[in-house]
Protein backbone atom coordinates (compact mmCIF):
# COMPACT_ATOMS: atom_id res chain seq x y z
CA UNK A 1 0.00 0.00 0.00
CA UNK A 2 2.70 2.34 0.65
CA UNK A 3 4.45 1.40 -2.50
CA UNK A 4 1.50 2.26 -4.52
CA UNK A 5 0.95 5.19 -2.09
CA UNK A 6 4.34 6.38 -3.37
CA UNK A 7 3.57 6.12 -6.92
CA UNK A 8 0.69 7.74 -6.98
CA UNK A 9 1.73 11.01 -4.89
CA UNK A 10 5.02 11.00 -7.32
CA UNK A 11 2.53 11.63 -10.51
CA UNK A 12 0.40 13.82 -8.57
CA UNK A 13 3.55 15.99 -8.37
CA UNK A 14 4.91 14.93 -11.57
CA UNK A 15 1.60 16.36 -13.09
CA UNK A 16 1.77 19.64 -10.87
CA UNK A 17 5.11 20.46 -11.70
CA UNK A 18 3.95 20.02 -15.82
CA UNK A 19 0.41 21.99 -14.88
CA UNK A 20 2.39 24.65 -13.51
CA UNK A 21 4.97 24.97 -16.60
CA UNK A 22 2.00 25.19 -18.88
CA UNK A 23 0.35 27.33 -16.66
CA UNK A 24 4.01 29.39 -17.23
CA UNK A 25 4.05 29.33 -20.63
CA UNK A 26 0.61 30.24 -21.31
CA UNK A 27 1.19 33.28 -18.91
CA UNK A 28 4.25 34.24 -20.96
CA UNK A 29 2.17 33.77 -24.07
CA UNK A 30 -0.85 36.06 -23.17
CA UNK A 31 1.75 38.78 -21.84
CA UNK A 32 3.53 39.09 -25.06
CA UNK A 33 1.34 37.88 -27.15
CA UNK A 34 0.33 39.95 -30.43
CA UNK A 35 -1.96 40.38 -32.99
CA UNK A 36 -0.66 40.85 -36.15
CA UNK A 37 -1.86 43.96 -38.73
CA UNK A 38 -1.25 44.14 -42.30
CA UNK A 39 -1.26 47.09 -44.16
CA UNK A 40 0.13 48.80 -47.21
CA UNK A 41 1.78 51.88 -46.95
CA UNK A 42 3.30 55.04 -49.11
CA UNK A 43 7.16 54.52 -48.68
CA UNK A 44 7.53 57.79 -46.94
CA UNK A 45 6.90 55.49 -44.14
CA UNK A 46 8.56 52.30 -44.40
CA UNK A 47 11.07 53.54 -42.06
CA UNK A 48 8.76 54.49 -39.32
CA UNK A 49 7.45 50.79 -39.26
CA UNK A 50 10.76 49.65 -39.89
CA UNK A 51 12.20 51.14 -36.63
CA UNK A 52 12.76 48.81 -34.09
CA UNK A 53 11.56 51.45 -31.24
CA UNK A 54 7.98 51.67 -33.13
CA UNK A 55 8.03 47.80 -33.61
CA UNK A 56 8.77 47.78 -29.79
CA UNK A 57 6.20 50.28 -28.92
CA UNK A 58 3.26 48.77 -31.00
CA UNK A 59 4.09 45.00 -29.49
CA UNK A 60 3.67 46.60 -26.36
CA UNK A 61 0.23 47.54 -27.12
CA UNK A 62 -0.40 43.76 -29.00
CA UNK A 63 0.54 44.64 -32.24
CA UNK A 64 2.37 43.26 -35.04
CA UNK A 65 2.47 45.58 -38.39
CA UNK A 66 3.53 44.43 -41.32
CA UNK A 67 3.53 46.50 -44.32
CA UNK A 68 4.23 46.52 -48.28
CA UNK A 69 5.01 50.08 -49.97
CA UNK A 70 3.46 51.10 -52.66
CA UNK A 71 2.52 54.58 -54.42
CA UNK A 72 -0.49 56.75 -52.78
CA UNK A 73 -2.29 56.93 -56.37
CA UNK A 74 -1.33 53.32 -57.34
CA UNK A 75 -3.21 51.32 -54.13
CA UNK A 76 -6.22 51.77 -55.88
CA UNK A 77 -5.51 49.57 -58.17
CA UNK A 78 -4.26 46.33 -55.78
CA UNK A 79 -6.13 43.62 -54.84
CA UNK A 80 -6.51 44.95 -51.01
CA UNK A 81 -8.37 41.78 -49.95
CA UNK A 82 -6.76 40.49 -46.64
CA UNK A 83 -5.14 43.34 -45.54
CA UNK A 84 -6.54 45.15 -42.59
CA UNK A 85 -5.52 49.06 -43.45
CA UNK A 86 -4.21 51.32 -46.20
CA UNK A 87 -2.23 54.10 -45.35
CA UNK A 88 -1.17 56.45 -48.02
CA UNK A 89 0.30 59.61 -47.80
CA UNK A 90 -3.32 62.33 -48.36
CA UNK A 91 -6.59 62.28 -47.46
CA UNK A 92 -7.81 62.76 -51.65
CA UNK A 93 -6.67 58.89 -52.04
CA UNK A 94 -7.48 57.93 -48.80
CA UNK A 95 -11.01 59.53 -49.41
CA UNK A 96 -10.75 57.16 -52.93
CA UNK A 97 -10.21 54.07 -51.21
CA UNK A 98 -12.79 54.59 -48.23
CA UNK A 99 -15.39 54.98 -50.93
CA UNK A 100 -14.50 51.98 -52.56
CA UNK A 101 -14.37 49.73 -49.64
CA UNK A 102 -16.77 51.73 -47.19
CA UNK A 103 -14.44 52.36 -44.79
CA UNK A 104 -16.56 53.86 -42.14
CA UNK A 105 -15.80 57.74 -41.29
CA UNK A 106 -13.97 59.53 -39.75
CA UNK A 107 -10.51 58.30 -40.94
CA UNK A 108 -7.86 58.37 -38.53
CA UNK A 109 -5.01 61.08 -39.30
CA UNK A 110 -2.22 59.94 -37.08
CA UNK A 111 0.25 63.00 -38.39
CA UNK A 112 1.03 65.02 -41.17
CA UNK A 113 3.85 66.86 -43.41
CA UNK A 114 4.12 69.80 -45.28
CA UNK A 115 5.80 69.77 -48.82
CA UNK A 116 8.86 71.37 -49.14
CA UNK A 117 11.29 71.80 -51.75
CA UNK A 118 15.35 71.05 -51.25
CA UNK A 119 17.30 72.87 -52.73
CA UNK A 120 21.56 72.89 -52.66
CA UNK A 121 22.70 75.76 -51.42
CA UNK A 122 24.29 77.41 -54.85
CA UNK A 123 20.66 76.42 -56.42
CA UNK A 124 18.93 78.39 -53.14
CA UNK A 125 21.20 82.11 -53.34
CA UNK A 126 20.61 82.22 -57.47
CA UNK A 127 16.89 81.95 -56.94
CA UNK A 128 17.25 84.33 -53.73
CA UNK A 129 19.33 86.68 -56.06
CA UNK A 130 16.41 86.18 -58.88
CA UNK A 131 13.53 87.33 -56.50
CA UNK A 132 12.21 84.01 -56.86
CA UNK A 133 13.31 83.09 -53.05
CA UNK A 134 13.88 84.29 -49.89
CA UNK A 135 16.43 82.63 -47.72
CA UNK A 136 16.13 83.06 -44.01
CA UNK A 137 20.09 82.35 -42.42
CA UNK A 138 22.00 79.83 -44.16
CA UNK A 139 19.43 76.74 -43.93
CA UNK A 140 16.17 77.72 -44.97
CA UNK A 141 14.05 80.42 -46.61
CA UNK A 142 10.68 80.79 -48.63
CA UNK A 143 9.77 79.97 -52.28
CA UNK A 144 7.96 82.41 -53.99
CA UNK A 145 5.47 79.94 -56.04
CA UNK A 146 4.28 82.89 -58.01
CA UNK A 147 7.56 83.61 -58.99
CA UNK A 148 8.65 80.42 -60.12
CA UNK A 149 5.73 79.18 -62.18
CA UNK A 150 5.73 82.89 -63.95
CA UNK A 151 9.47 81.41 -64.92
CA UNK A 152 8.21 78.57 -65.42
CA UNK A 153 5.57 79.36 -68.17
CA UNK A 154 8.51 81.46 -70.01
CA UNK A 155 10.69 78.23 -70.33
CA UNK A 156 13.30 80.49 -68.11
CA UNK A 157 16.92 78.86 -67.67
CA UNK A 158 19.18 78.67 -64.63
CA UNK A 159 21.83 81.03 -67.29
CA UNK A 160 19.19 84.02 -67.32
CA UNK A 161 19.24 84.22 -63.57
CA UNK A 162 21.77 86.53 -61.80
CA UNK A 163 24.79 84.84 -60.52
CA UNK A 164 24.29 81.70 -62.16
CA UNK A 165 27.10 81.85 -64.35
CA UNK A 166 29.34 81.60 -61.15
CA UNK A 167 28.07 77.60 -60.96
CA UNK A 168 28.95 75.69 -63.67
CA UNK A 169 25.90 72.99 -62.59
CA UNK A 170 23.51 75.43 -62.90
CA UNK A 171 22.27 74.96 -66.56
CA UNK A 172 19.30 74.59 -68.63
CA UNK A 173 15.82 75.09 -68.20
CA UNK A 174 15.10 76.16 -64.24
CA UNK A 175 12.08 73.33 -62.97
CA UNK A 176 11.43 71.48 -59.64
CA UNK A 177 11.82 68.08 -59.77
CA UNK A 178 8.57 65.82 -58.55
CA UNK A 179 7.61 62.73 -58.89
CA UNK A 180 4.78 60.98 -61.07
CA UNK A 181 1.67 62.25 -60.10
CA UNK A 182 -0.34 59.68 -61.74
CA UNK A 183 1.44 56.96 -59.38
CA UNK A 184 2.92 59.32 -56.56
CA UNK A 185 1.32 61.12 -53.69
CA UNK A 186 4.28 64.13 -53.51
CA UNK A 187 3.87 64.21 -57.06
CA UNK A 188 -0.22 64.93 -57.04
CA UNK A 189 0.51 67.26 -54.30
CA UNK A 190 2.76 69.61 -56.42
CA UNK A 191 0.29 69.92 -59.00
CA UNK A 192 -2.30 70.84 -56.51
CA UNK A 193 0.01 73.40 -54.90
CA UNK A 194 0.50 74.65 -58.56
CA UNK A 195 -2.81 74.81 -59.78
CA UNK A 196 -4.16 76.82 -56.65
CA UNK A 197 -1.83 79.79 -57.65
CA UNK A 198 -2.23 79.45 -61.37
CA UNK A 199 -5.97 79.74 -60.82
CA UNK A 200 -5.76 82.94 -59.06
CA UNK A 201 -5.73 81.39 -55.41
CA UNK A 202 -8.31 79.29 -55.77
CA UNK A 203 -8.76 75.12 -55.65
CA UNK A 204 -9.59 74.02 -58.82
CA UNK A 205 -13.05 72.08 -58.87
CA UNK A 206 -14.21 71.98 -62.19
CA UNK A 207 -13.67 70.88 -65.89
CA UNK A 208 -12.62 75.06 -67.07
CA UNK A 209 -10.34 74.73 -63.99
CA UNK A 210 -8.69 72.04 -65.33
CA UNK A 211 -8.77 73.66 -68.70
CA UNK A 212 -6.93 76.80 -67.82
CA UNK A 213 -4.61 75.44 -65.48
CA UNK A 214 -3.95 72.06 -67.48
CA UNK A 215 -0.96 73.84 -69.91
CA UNK A 216 1.52 75.16 -66.82
CA UNK A 217 1.26 71.62 -65.02
CA UNK A 218 2.04 69.97 -68.58
CA UNK A 219 4.72 71.98 -68.85
CA UNK A 220 6.30 71.93 -65.32
CA UNK A 221 5.80 67.74 -65.62
CA UNK A 222 7.00 67.43 -69.08
CA UNK A 223 10.14 69.53 -68.65
CA UNK A 224 11.26 66.60 -65.95
CA UNK A 225 11.28 63.52 -68.68
CA UNK A 226 11.03 60.61 -66.89
CA UNK A 227 9.97 61.11 -63.47
CA UNK A 228 10.57 58.29 -60.07
CA UNK A 229 7.31 56.27 -58.94
CA UNK A 230 8.32 57.31 -55.22
CA UNK A 231 9.59 60.50 -53.59
CA UNK A 232 12.30 58.16 -51.71
CA UNK A 233 14.12 57.68 -54.99
CA UNK A 234 14.19 61.24 -55.69
CA UNK A 235 15.22 62.37 -52.41
CA UNK A 236 18.30 59.86 -52.49
CA UNK A 237 19.42 60.98 -55.55
CA UNK A 238 19.31 64.81 -54.25
CA UNK A 239 21.41 63.47 -51.14
CA UNK A 240 23.89 61.84 -53.44
CA UNK A 241 24.25 65.01 -55.47
CA UNK A 242 22.48 63.50 -58.95
CA UNK A 243 20.05 65.17 -60.64
CA UNK A 244 18.31 68.28 -60.78
CA UNK A 245 19.22 71.15 -57.90
CA UNK A 246 15.64 71.63 -57.17
CA UNK A 247 13.44 68.72 -55.76
CA UNK A 248 9.93 68.76 -54.26
CA UNK A 249 9.39 66.19 -51.09
CA UNK A 250 8.07 65.69 -47.88
CA UNK A 251 9.48 67.95 -44.71
CA UNK A 252 9.34 64.43 -42.94
CA UNK A 253 12.15 63.37 -44.71
CA UNK A 254 14.32 65.86 -44.45
CA UNK A 255 13.82 66.30 -40.43
CA UNK A 256 14.41 62.28 -40.84
CA UNK A 257 17.64 63.27 -42.61
CA UNK A 258 18.70 66.23 -39.93
CA UNK A 259 18.11 63.58 -37.45
CA UNK A 260 20.72 61.38 -38.66
CA UNK A 261 23.14 63.37 -40.12
CA UNK A 262 23.30 66.45 -37.57
CA UNK A 263 23.23 69.15 -40.35
CA UNK A 264 24.21 69.30 -44.44
CA UNK A 265 26.16 71.78 -45.48
CA UNK A 266 24.62 71.77 -48.94
CA UNK A 267 21.21 71.61 -48.07
CA UNK A 268 18.83 74.18 -47.87
CA UNK A 269 14.62 74.12 -47.29
CA UNK A 270 12.43 76.38 -49.01
CA UNK A 271 9.07 76.43 -48.25
CA UNK A 272 6.49 77.29 -51.31
CA UNK A 273 4.75 79.91 -49.76
CA UNK A 274 2.01 78.36 -50.71
CA UNK A 275 2.18 74.56 -50.44
CA UNK A 276 0.01 71.67 -49.50
CA UNK A 277 -0.02 69.69 -46.06
CA UNK A 278 0.64 65.38 -46.61
CA UNK A 279 -2.55 64.37 -43.95
CA UNK A 280 -1.35 61.12 -43.32
CA UNK A 281 -4.49 59.02 -43.63
CA UNK A 282 -5.25 55.11 -42.38
CA UNK A 283 -8.43 53.70 -44.59
CA UNK A 284 -9.83 50.91 -42.12
CA UNK A 285 -10.52 47.45 -44.15
CA UNK A 286 -11.53 45.94 -40.62
CA UNK A 287 -11.65 46.72 -36.58
CA UNK A 288 -7.97 45.70 -36.70
CA UNK A 289 -7.13 48.32 -38.97
CA UNK A 290 -8.92 51.24 -37.11
CA UNK A 291 -7.32 50.34 -33.86
CA UNK A 292 -4.08 50.69 -35.39
CA UNK A 293 -5.12 54.04 -36.62
CA UNK A 294 -6.65 55.27 -33.19
CA UNK A 295 -3.74 54.14 -31.35
CA UNK A 296 -1.03 55.59 -33.43
CA UNK A 297 -2.89 58.81 -33.53
CA UNK A 298 -3.22 58.62 -29.44
CA UNK A 299 -0.62 56.94 -28.12
CA UNK A 300 2.37 59.32 -26.52
CA UNK A 301 5.20 56.85 -27.18
CA UNK A 302 4.31 56.30 -31.06
CA UNK A 303 3.29 60.10 -31.47
CA UNK A 304 7.10 60.88 -30.37
CA UNK A 305 8.12 58.24 -32.24
CA UNK A 306 6.58 59.64 -35.70
CA UNK A 307 8.36 63.25 -34.93
CA UNK A 308 11.67 61.52 -34.56
CA UNK A 309 11.00 60.33 -38.28
CA UNK A 310 9.98 64.19 -39.17
CA UNK A 311 6.17 64.01 -39.37
CA UNK A 312 3.81 66.68 -37.50
CA UNK A 313 1.28 65.24 -35.11
CA UNK A 314 -2.43 66.23 -35.17
CA UNK A 315 -3.28 68.44 -32.75
CA UNK A 316 -0.29 69.53 -30.90
CA UNK A 317 2.42 71.69 -33.04
CA UNK A 318 4.68 71.85 -29.43
CA UNK A 319 5.29 68.38 -29.62
CA UNK A 320 7.51 68.78 -33.14
CA UNK A 321 8.74 72.36 -32.12
CA UNK A 322 10.65 71.13 -29.08
CA UNK A 323 11.55 67.91 -30.84
CA UNK A 324 13.18 69.39 -33.42
CA UNK A 325 15.00 72.50 -31.49
CA UNK A 326 18.24 71.33 -33.04
CA UNK A 327 17.31 71.50 -36.70
CA UNK A 328 15.54 74.64 -36.58
CA UNK A 329 18.22 76.12 -38.47
CA UNK A 330 16.60 74.16 -41.54
CA UNK A 331 12.73 74.06 -40.54
CA UNK A 332 10.04 76.65 -40.65
CA UNK A 333 8.61 74.87 -37.19
CA UNK A 334 5.65 77.02 -37.02
CA UNK A 335 5.13 77.51 -41.23
CA UNK A 336 4.94 81.10 -40.73
CA UNK A 337 4.49 82.89 -43.96
CA UNK A 338 3.14 79.72 -45.54
CA UNK A 339 -0.16 79.16 -46.80
CA UNK A 340 -1.75 75.94 -46.79
CA UNK A 341 -3.98 74.99 -50.18
CA UNK A 342 -6.69 72.89 -50.21
CA UNK A 343 -6.69 69.97 -52.26
CA UNK A 344 -8.67 68.90 -54.99
CA UNK A 345 -10.67 65.61 -54.99
CA UNK A 346 -9.51 62.34 -55.84
CA UNK A 347 -11.24 62.72 -59.32
CA UNK A 348 -9.88 66.42 -60.47
CA UNK A 349 -6.31 65.66 -59.18
CA UNK A 350 -6.31 62.36 -61.07
CA UNK A 351 -7.69 64.42 -64.17
CA UNK A 352 -5.35 67.01 -63.55
CA UNK A 353 -2.14 64.07 -63.53
CA UNK A 354 -3.50 62.81 -66.71
CA UNK A 355 -3.13 66.02 -68.60
CA UNK A 356 0.08 66.95 -67.29
CA UNK A 357 1.81 63.96 -68.29
CA UNK A 358 0.14 64.24 -71.03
Amino acid sequence: MRRIAGIVLAVLLIGGVVAAVVAGRHGDDKGTATKTVRGVIGSEKSDFFADPDVVKALAAKGYTVKTEASGSWAMDGLDLKGYDFAFPSSSAPADALAAKYHARQPLPRPFYSPLVVVAHRSAAQVLAAGGLAVLDGKGKGTLRMAGYLDAARHDRTWQQLKGAKAHGELTGTLYVTSTDPETSNSGALYLAAASYVANGGRVVANDADIARTAPLLHKIVSVQGAQQPSSDSVFRDFVSGAGNPLVFLYESQVVSLLAEQHGADDLVVLYPDTTVNSDHTIVPLDDAGRQLGDLLSTDPALRKLAVRHGFRPQGDSAEFVQATADRAAYLNQTLTGVRQAPVPTSAVLHEMARRARG
